[in-house]
């Protein structure tokens, strides 16, 4: 039972250090976003939508609520967002996203994570150009035509729209996030979105196996491990 327990204890411990890690994201992500666009979801959509991704990821009211409070006292620290890219094991691509309040160590420790792991960090711009930079909305429905004209009624840029086994998923620029949303919320009431986000799609991908796939897996290991670090992008198929 001894040994039974200690494994038990060591994935607990592991799991609560991820949910912290999320809880911190977010909370970061909370406060700039209602420090640059304003405290109110209903007159900030990014906000609204940070905040819903957050209730999904089962983040703690508490962790919202301070990061809005202390937005709204105006102090505290000012992060800035940095991007990194570069090349990983099997010569995958790899974009890493940060928020930072000291840009300088935020690099080195990204740098140090390509270096230790026989990875190469690029300029800006060496991979990103190889990624779609989309806001992707997914609800549960059939109207895929109803969809699209609320979207092009609201001067939506989609990307393209896909419906598969029930499920309407559209893609359209990232810039477009929050007019998507809205069209889409003010055109289906009661909608619940099943994917609500904005990431970077690569093109392309990369097969990544053996002693690379991993040096890959302790490569994402060390960048999950920044503080500073909120997403991490590749194109790595393994």
């Amino acid at each position: 039972m001894g040994r039974a327990y200690q494994n038990r204890k060591e994935s607990m411990a592991k799991t609560a250090a991820a949910k912290t890690k999320v809880y911190s994201k977010y909370g970061r992500e909370i406060y700039m976003c209602a420090k640059q666009g304003g405290i109110d979801p209903d007159g900030n959509l990014s906000l609204r939508g940070l905040i819903d991704r957050a209730k999904k990821d089962q983040v703690p009211a508490h962790v919202i609520d301070k990061a809005l409070e202390k937005a709204k006292g105006g102090a505290g620290e000012d992060f800035n967002p940095a991007r990194y890219e570069g090349f990983g094991p099997g010569n995958c691509m790899v974009i890493v996203d940060c928020l930072t309040d000291n840009p300088n160590r935020t690099f080195g420790d990204v740098r140090l994570c390509f270096t230790k792991t026989k990875c190469k960090i690029g300029t800006q711009g060496s991979v990103s150009h190889m990624f779609d930079h989309c806001a992707i909305l997914a609800f549960k429905g059939d109207d895929e035509e109803g969809a699209l004209e609320a979207l092009m009624m609201a001067d939506v840029d989609v990307t393209d729209i896909e419906n598969e086994d029930g499920l309407i998923t559209v893609f359209a620029p990232h810039t477009e996030y929050a007019k998507a949303k809205q069209a889409l919320t003010e055109a289906f009431e009661g909608i619940e979105f099943e994917v609500d986000d904005i990431q970077f799609i690569p093109q392309t991908s990369t097969p990544v196996e053996g002693e690379d796939l991993e040096m890959f897996e302790k490569f994402l290991d060390m960048l999950n491990d920044l503080d500073d670090v909120q997403n991490v992008y590749h194109n790595a198929e393994y």
